[in-house]
């Protein structure tokens, strides 16, 4: 959810307003469960927990696609006021979910990762092909590789556990970082053709470029107002 700042890119944007809506539709499936409303199991059917890495997925991507693109000919000041409205995002994320959930807090989550994820990968902007043998590398050790030392609540933001965390997002740096450096890699493609760069004009895309634009605002109130419309339905039942 790290947008690009000038030039926009339209098609990146239609992009991640895609998959603004795909995370919209997980977490109202994801509120029907929490609300008693439905029954899905979320944290161990197949089709839940692919759907969850897809879209995962899609916004690190994008997310790495934008960082280069934005900062590819130097680290600007829009990029520091992004980290750090990222900083104060993830912090109420934190806190926020510390009351509502208490054991299964987000001390990791998209955002976490995308605010440190980001300051890594701004490192790596011209390592070029490097970037995607690296990100393969990060990949493949992240899914095959745990230590128990890591298990410790200091180290888990690591990702090389032994098992998942208690909580109800997580998407540590590993295997992550791996698939933002992929993603670094496929600005240095997107920015050489000039065929994704053309506008969308037509009406039908203007909600998809919308939320793609704003994706960090929706990001933060569609579940406060996915729970509100929630507790109001089953006030009123």
């Amino acid at each position: 959810m790290i947008a690009n700042y000038n030039p926009r890119y339209p098609l990146l944007d239609a992009l991640r307003g895609t998959a603004v809506v795909l995370m919209i539709a997980f977490h109202f499936c994801y509120d029907l469960n929490y609300f008693g409303l439905a029954q899905f199991e979320l944290y161990t059917d197949p089709f839940w927990l692919h759907s969850r890495t897809f879209i995962v997925t899609l916004f690190v991507t994008i997310a790495g696609i934008s960082l280069y693109c934005a900062n590819r000919k130097g680290i600007e000041l829009g990029f520091w006021k992004r980290e750090a409205l990222l900083l104060a995002c993830s912090s109420i994320i934190s806190v926020g979910t510390w009351f509502l959930f208490k054991a299964s807090w987000i001390f990791f989550g998209v955002l976490h990762f995308m605010l440190v994820g980001s300051l890594l990968g701004v490192l790596t902007l011209h390592w070029g092909i490097v970037n995607v043998l690296l990100g393969l590398a990060l990949i493949a050790l992240g899914n095959l590789i745990t230590l128990p030392l890591l298990d410790q609540q200091p180290w888990q933001f690591i990702g090389l556990m032994t098992h998942k965390p208690f909580t109800e997002d997580y998407v540590p740096l590993l295997p992550w970082l791996g698939v933002l450096l992929i993603g670094i890699w496929l600005g240095t493609q997107w920015v050489q053709m000039p065929q994704l760069q053309r506008s969308l004009n037509h009406p039908a895309w203007k909600p998809l470029l919308w939320l793609g634009q704003h994706s960090l605002l929706v990001y933060m109130l569609h579940q406060p107002l996915l729970f509100a419309l929630f507790w109001g339905f089953i006030s009123l039942r």
